[in-house]
């Protein structure tokens, strides 16, 4: 499983961004996605997450600013990103946790990560 992650860039504090991953490969089944930051000197922390019924979980960081949301018909998980500040700057990673074939076992797929920095 190969998960191809965009939509990074720099913006201005009150900027918006939308991030997008795209899980490709062997796929049989996707459970959770999910979206972690890490920022420098910092250990990698969970921004928000979806399950495979839809219901999200976030930071309380990101609420109210971010939203998670995928298309399971696309393989894709997306991160709305609004209202950004300077705190927000990290390199987000997407993580996709998926199954290889029917009833087979649910593993952890990480993205390269894409940088968002926030700054004027």
């Amino acid at each position: 499983v190969q998960l191809q992650a965009s939509g990074g860039g720099l913006v201005q504090p009150g900027g918006s961004l939308r991030l997008s991953c795209t899980a490709s490969g062997s796929i049989s089944s996707i459970r959770d996605m999910a979206w972690y930051r890490q920022a420098p000197g910092k250990q990698r922390e969970l921004v928000a997450e979806v399950s495979s019924d839809g219901s999200t979980n976030y930071a309380d960081s990101v609420k109210g600013r971010f939203t998670i949301s995928r298309d399971n018909a696309k393989n894709t998980v997306y991160l709305q990103l609004n209202s950004l500040k300077p705190e927000d700057t990290a390199v987000y990673y997407c993580y996709v946790a998926a199954s290889t074939y029917w009833r087979g076992p649910y593993r952890e797929n990480w993205g390269q990560g894409t940088q968002v920095t926030v700054s004027s």
